[in-house]
Order: C-alpha cells, then structure tokens, then sequence
C-alpha cells in the first residue's frame, strides 16, 4: 500500500497527480508518436500545437483580452525582477514599488539599476506582517509594482489597487490562478511556474502590448518581450517539457471548474487552517487577519522549545515542507491549488492532538 504524503512545500510544489502520470506517459511516448516529450523538436507540428493551447488556456481561464499577450519565458520570477523595469522604465522615470517581503525587496533592488524607485507603501519596519492599507503612487510613476503573494512573510493582497493612477505590474508567482482577478486591469503579470502553475524551469508572461516600445535604451534580443511577441514564445528553444507539464497542469483547472473553483477550494482549505490555529493558545500566526496568504500559511509556537518535537510528529505522518523559511524560522504550510483538503485535514488534526498533549 502507497503511503500518503502530504506534501506542503513551498515550491517547487504540489501538483495534481493526473499531470504526473500523463507527463510520465509523455517522457516515454509523447502522443503515440514513439518520440519522448524530451526529444521532439520545439518548431516541429508536434509540439507547436502545446505552445498554442497553452497560452490559449491562460487567456481562457483568465479571461483576457486582445491587447494582453501571453507568454512563456525561460527562467523563474527573478528573472523578471530585472527583465519588467529593462523594458518598462526609462533612466530618468520613477517607478512606485510596494516593500511587502523579501520578494518584494529583490524586486526593488533590479529595479533601482534601470531607474528611480520610490517606495509606495512598506511594511519591512513590522516584519512584514501585514500589506500596507494606504499607498503612496506618484502620478507620475512608469508604474506600480506589488508582490500579490508573500511566499515567506505569509501574507497576501486580499485588495488589489487596480485604481492607483498608473499601470499596474503584478509578481504573481505564488497565487497565480488561484482566485478570481481583473487580471486585464494589469499592465503586467509574471509568475514563475512552480507553485501553481506546473514545473519549474518556465516562467508566465502576461502582458498590455500597448505598454511596450516607449524605452529609450537599448535592450538585448532575448531580453525584449516585443521579440518574445512576435515569435510566439519561439525566439530560441522554450523549455518544453516544463511548457508541457503547464499544459497538463492548465486542463486540469479548466476541468476543476476554473479559477473560481480554485478559489471556493482554497478559501475552505485556508479557513480551516487559520479557524484551527486560532483555537490553539500554542500556536500563533504573526500574520495581520486581513493580510493572511491563502497560498502560504506561516506560524510559530510560543513554546518554541517544542518546535523541534513538532517537526517529527510531522515527519512520523508524512507531512513534508511545514518547516518555515530560513530567513524566518517557525512554520509554513503552503496551501495551493493542487493540495487535497484531506491534507489540511490531516495536518489540523495533528496540530490538535499535539497542543492537547502539550498544552
């Protein structure tokens, strides 16, 4: 009998065991061809038509119009940190940046190479336990830029300030596909992969055509998101097995209902959890209640003598990635689309049994 693994990490995450066993298929006979998925050309007829329903599923499920633009890029959000404001921001233009994490910041830090950044809102003076309630956009700003998601500060924008004055970027990594967005009210949109979306190694693209072309730098061939555009996602060989794994990954949510399916799942899952941490004087979230994840749920012990003893009892039940980030410390279940209900089940179950025995 197969052991139940819950599997809580961070990323790369948990993904739906359907997309593991059509990928596996896949890797030793791509569509009866007697080809693997590793070994066919990415300008042939047979994976040409995997780039084509890919993008057009993210227009689907996201309900986008003409004018935004889907691609897939190599390379995880980071990547973006310097690519957005190399094509967005010119030497001498501002660009409002929200400081709500450590994604956040490494966001802030590429920016300032391209041009001036100035801080719309902050919430490092508080450890970054809650989104800032007020902004501060310059009118003038090339745009705003905030991190929807904290994967290790636990927090997330529950209010998106679509109405900020100025065109709107958005790091979705950790939450994308998870709830329902005016996702074309965004100039922007990036996400790595591998959180919600599939494997690792590729990287969502969503965005304005309208907003591109008005740098006056120079910007390298692979770096320009117009050559991106007008190759399809084709400019040089696209990580194709990690674009396919998203190809699985996105018929399935379409089968789940979609984003808003996503998201009545999701919010269960999360109360749930913060309903059971709320109960148990031994735990503690950190976290302010209107800015809590959804996706990434952090908490700590006010004993943390038994921290360490907590970690086994996960260890003993199959419970992997509750451990907290390094930077934090603590604990952090991730909660994303793909994880069961039966494993927060599992895991609140646990958490009680451990504060009775221990309280």
């Amino acid at each position: 009998m197969t052991k139940v693994i819950h599997n809580f990490n961070a990323g790369p995450s948990i993904l739906p065991k359907e997309v593991f066993e059509a990928a596996s298929q896949a890797i030793l006979n791509f569509n009866d061809t007697g080809l693997s998925i590793l070994e066919i050309g990415h300008r042939t007829s047979l994976f040409q038509p995997v780039m084509d329903e890919a993008r057009a599923l993210v227009k689907e499920l996201m309900q986008l119009d003409d004018q935004h633009e889907v691609l897939f890029l190599h390379g995880g959000a980071s990547t973006q940190f310097m690519q957005v404001p190399m094509n967005l921001l010119n030497e001498d233009d501002i660009a409002s940046y929200t400081e709500t994490g450590t994604w956040a910041g490494k966001a802030i830090k590429e920016a300032r190479l391209f041009g001036h950044v100035e801080i719309a809102g902050s919430s490092k003076t508080d450890q970054y336990n809650h989104i800032p309630a007020e902004l501060n956009v310059s009118p003038t700003a090339a745009y705003l830029h905030i991190t929807t998601n904290e994967t290790i500060a636990g927090t997330q924008w529950q209010q998106i300030p679509y109405d900020c004055g100025v065109p709107l970027v958005a790091d979705m990594s950790s939450d994308i596909l998870s709830r329902p967005l005016d996702f074309n009210r965004f100039a922007l949109i990036y996400a790595g992969a591998q959180k919600n979306m599939g494997a690792a190694g590729v990287n969502l693209v969503v965005v304005d055509k309208t907003i591109l072309g008005k740098v006056n730098r120079t910007i390298p061939t692979m770096l320009d998101y117009r050559n991106h555009i007008n190759e399809g996602s084709m400019l040089n060989t696209p990580p194709v097995f990690a674009v396919y794994v998203v190809l699985l990954t996105l018929r399935w949510l379409k089968q789940q209902g979609g984003v808003a399916a996503m998201e009545k799942k999701n919010n269960e899952k999360a109360a749930l959890f913060y309903d059971t941490l709320d109960s148990l004087p031994l735990f503690r979230g950190p976290v302010a209640r209107e800015s809590r994840s959804k996706m990434n749920a952090v908490f700590v012990m006010n004993n943390p003598a038994l921290e360490q003893e907590f970690l086994e009892r996960c260890k003993q039940e199959n419970m992997i990635g509750v451990k907290g980030h390094r930077s934090v410390g603590g604990f952090r279940v991730s909660l994303y689309n793909a994880l069961p209900l039966s494993s927060v089940q599992a895991l609140t179950g646990l958490m009680k049994d451990f504060a009775q025995k221990k309280g």
